[in-house]
């Protein structure tokens, strides 16, 4: 067989298309331990709504509307199942094919698409400065939360961090 070294299994990396928290790289950096290299890109066909009681946004497809964000790239494995456990139930992950802003190339990449399509709780747009004006910090810490629940034998869901997380804040953030 000769001295060549045996290959260990390759990690598939992946392409993850981001469009609401995920924008911010203070977020990503605390979920993922790193800011991966990105890529500004669209999602045509989808709209990103608001939600009603929630400070992240979902998209869902709608004609002639397009979804601005960003690809991160080369996304491992266990960095994708963090991913898909931040996102939780409310989302379901679905590849899809983004152009690139910066070059004009499409590629395929995986993003987060609201569940429920006829949430009532959708409505509007979302804007990404508003949210990190407004909610970016609580987010981080929430964020911080959610990633020292994921070590514990039985964590907590990200929906359920992120409600007790924001329930417990809402009087201070009301006022």
């Amino acid at each position: 067989m000769g001295s060549s070294p045996v290959l260990q299994n390759p990690q598939s990396l992946h392409n993850v298309f981001v469009y609401g928290s995920l924008l911010a790289d203070e977020v990503v950096r605390v979920l993922l331990k790193r800011v991966p290299e990105s890529s500004p890109a669209a999602l045509d066909g989808y709209h990103r709504f608001s939600i009603k009681g929630r400070v992240y946004p979902a998209i869902l497809p709608v004609e002639n509307k397009k979804v601005t964000g960003k690809v991160l790239k080369h996304i491992t494995d266990p960095e994708l199942d963090i991913l898909d456990a931040f996102e939780d139930v409310e989302y379901e992950r679905r590849s899809v094919e983004v152009s690139l802003t910066d070059k004009s190339e499409k590629i395929k990449a995986h993003t987060y698409v609201w569940e429920n399509k006829n949430d009532p709780n959708l409505y509007g747009e979302w804007d990404f400065e508003e949210w990190k004006q407004v909610h970016l910090n609580d987010f981080l810490r929430m964020s911080s939360n959610f990633m020292e629940e994921l070590d514990l034998p039985d964590s907590r869901t990200r929906v359920v961090t992120y409600e007790s997380f924001f329930q417990a804040g809402d009087e201070k953030s009301m006022a």
